[in-house]
């Protein structure tokens, strides 16, 4: 597989289900059933040509033909045979070679550091590398991501199949950061330049979009859900029907800057002081909890309070949907605990219990790593069609 194969392979779209399931029509046959044949073997793995054919519903003649020129690009690898009490010769089994490539992972989420990952395409960090942000803004920020992403490739020790990017911010199909305010970006063509600096296939998506790719492709999600990030701001991923949720205008999830306070009356007008972030963003959090223990008194209500806000935020959307579940990423000592509490008793009494009463919270279990991770599917999908 060349460099040129990977830069032609299908890219990461919209609408698109994350994980193939079924045959296709001619005429976009053989790209469709090579990422189906994929992604059998890296969500199963160990399986024989007759198992995927069995799986799939592809012909053994397909697979036989895809599996040869899989194993030619070296994404495949035999393992031997399988052991087996049948007569007749044993089946060989195959895998994904997880190390034939390498994926550059970067997350650009943290107000004070942009961090990156060199990963397998198992997704197991490799490397890492960070570089502070020192408020860098506009050029000067888009310099440190560029100079980041150069460390990154020399620490690759296999070909690169491609490099993904978390960015906070709305961003649209072409990897073009449109606003990231405490960047300073506007209308930011990241994926363009990290594109020409390397020569390798890019792809730039908004964090939150990145993270829930990341819980649904290594975490524990189940179904439909919603990831909420909580940071220096606030942000959320969609995914609904097997596909990433983007909206018109590349801004869905952007629940940070919703009005969620009715304390000025029904009445009243966008005031900043009245979104989800004013509440929930954990700069506010901390100076809160810091003023209350300062002044002797309990931080809970605080907590419960962020809390009681995000359900507000949250209920139309999961009685819009029926979501299955809300995911939270961000500081466990701050979410976890009365603010998640409070959000899934302000989400279940605001709904029908019939039908959104059995809605989970949990806290995602990826940790600070979540966006590298999911950074890396952005270009597992891209490229290869799996996640």
């Amino acid at each position: 597989m060349t460099t040129s194969d990977v830069q032609s392979s299908p890219g990461f779209a919209p609408g698109r289900a994350l994980r193939p399931k079924a045959k296709v029509l001619p005429e976009h046959a053989r790209s469709h059933n090579r990422s189906l044949v994929l992604q059998t073997l890296y969500r199963s793995g160990q399986r024989s040509r007759a198992d995927i054919a069995r799986e799939t519903g592809l012909t053994r003649v397909t697979i036989s033909d895809l599996v040869a020129e899989l194993l030619t690009e070296g994404l495949v690898v035999e393992l031997g045979q399988r052991e087996s009490a049948r007569p007749g010769k044993p089946a060989v089994l195959l895998d994904i070679n997880r190390t034939a490539y390498q994926i550059i992972g970067v997350d650009l989420s943290e107000h004070a550091t942009f961090r990156g990952a060199v990963l397998d395409l198992g997704g197991v960090i490799l490397q890492r590398a960070e570089v502070p942000l020192e408020g860098a803004v506009g050029p000067d920020a888009t310099r440190k991501v560029l100079d980041l992403v150069d460390r990154l490739v020399a620490l690759a020790t296999a070909p690169i199949l491609g490099v993904g990017v978390g960015s906070p911010g709305v961003v649209d199909l072409s990897g073009t950061v449109l606003t990231a305010p405490n960047l300073g970006w506007v209308d930011e063509a990241l994926q363009e330049e990290l594109h020409t600096r390397t020569g390798l296939p890019v792809v730039v998506a908004n964090d939150a979009n990145v993270a829930v790719l990341a819980e649904h492709g290594y975490g524990d999600a189940a179904g439909d859900m919603m990831l909420v990030t909580v940071g220096h701001g606030v942000g959320a991923g969609l995914l609904v029907a097997g596909a990433l949720v983007y909206g018109s205008r590349f801004a869905a999830g952007e629940i940070g800057q919703v009005m969620v306070g009715t304390d000025l009356g029904l009445e009243a007008t966008y005031n900043r002081d009245q979104v989800l972030e004013h509440w929930l963003s954990v700069p506010q959090l901390q100076q809160r909890i810091r003023d209350a223990e300062a002044a002797g008194q309990d931080a809970t209500p605080i907590l419960r309070e962020a809390g009681q806000r995000l359900g507000i935020a949250l209920t139309p959307v999961v009685g819009a949907l029926n979501l299955s579940e809300i995911v939270l990423s961000g500081p466990t000592e701050l979410l976890d605990g009365p603010l998640a509490e409070a959000t899934i008793h302000t989400l279940r009494s605001r709904t029908m219990a019939e039908f959104h009463g059995s809605v989970k919270l949990r806290m995602t279990t990826l940790g600070q790593d979540i966006v590298l991770r999911g950074a890396a599917v952005l270009v597992l999908s891209g490229q290869l069609g799996v996640s």
